[in-house]
């Protein structure tokens, strides 16, 4: 039996490891990393030193290139399926070539795995083909890292809060019966075709990181600023992850 470790990591501070995330790494036979490309290896290299932070010197890490998705697949989910069949794949190869069929591995998750966060459903694939026990340890999410920066509340009193994608609110407008609503996963800033009236943001790009920005206010106020912001720091950084939360007044 291969037992298999999901470990949120947080957002990039290294102090965003809690003990149970530790204590799994250093019981791992086998970790691995996802390299996404030249633009994006500054993420892996966070997972790099919290290995060579964490682990012994019997663990072995392995990195392997992430597949991209097909951009000739119109339907999205099924893209987005088609991407999961492959990333299972060389999951499955590269356990059974570094670990076989025995032993514990560990994948370093960003933020928490079950926040819009594919790995279980990819690991749950890869248990088609190997004999798994799966553990997930929890993270602190991007979430709590936004309203953390902001010093702000996820809700206000007994009101109810929406966590969507930026795709959501692009197609569907302001989430029905929602006071709050958390955008992830927006490369587009797509509150920009919400009414700005009596709209407030609070946005955080890279939130949790040395490169933290956090901008907040009125939509109508701030949008500019936000735009500026986020074009100028993907210019410097090659990639940027960023979320927001609006509130109506």
């Amino acid at each position: 039996m291969i037992q298999l470790s999901l470990i949120g990591i947080g957002t990039g501070h290294p102090n965003h490891l809690t003990l149970q995330a530790i204590e799994a790494l250093q019981g791992s036979d086998l970790i691995l990393i996802p390299n996404k490309g030249d633009e994006k290896d500054e993420l892996a290299e966070i997972r790099r030193q919290m290995c060579q932070t964490h682990l012994g010197p019997t663990t072995k890490v392995v990195e392997f290139d992430l597949p991209t998705r097909d951009p000739l697949i119109t339907d999205y989910r099924e893209r987005v399926d088609r991407w999961h069949d492959a990333i299972a794949a060389i999951w499955t190869a590269t356990i059974s070539k570094n670990l076989g069929h025995a032993g514990c591995v560990g994948f370093l998750i960003w933020g928490d795995p079950s926040l819009y966060d594919s790995t279980l459903r990819i690991a749950k694939r890869v248990a088609r083909n190997l004999p798994l026990d799966m553990t997930v340890i929890p993270g602190i999410t991007s979430i709590q890292a936004l309203t953390a920066a902001h010093a702000i509340p996820l809700n206000e009193i007994n009101a109810p809060v929406v966590i969507t994608t930026g795709r959501q609110i692009r197609d569907h407008g302001w989430p029905e019966g929602a006071e709050t609503a958390v955008i992830m996963l927006d490369g587009e800033m797509s509150f920009r075709r919400l009414p700005a009236e009596n709209l407030h943001i609070w946005w955080s790009g890279y939130a949790g990181m040395a490169q933290e920005i956090n901008i907040a206010g009125p939509v109508s106020e701030v949008t500019a600023r936000i735009e500026t912001a986020r074009s100028d720091a993907r210019a410097r950084h090659g990639w940027i992850m960023d979320i927001y939360l609006l509130r109506r007044s």
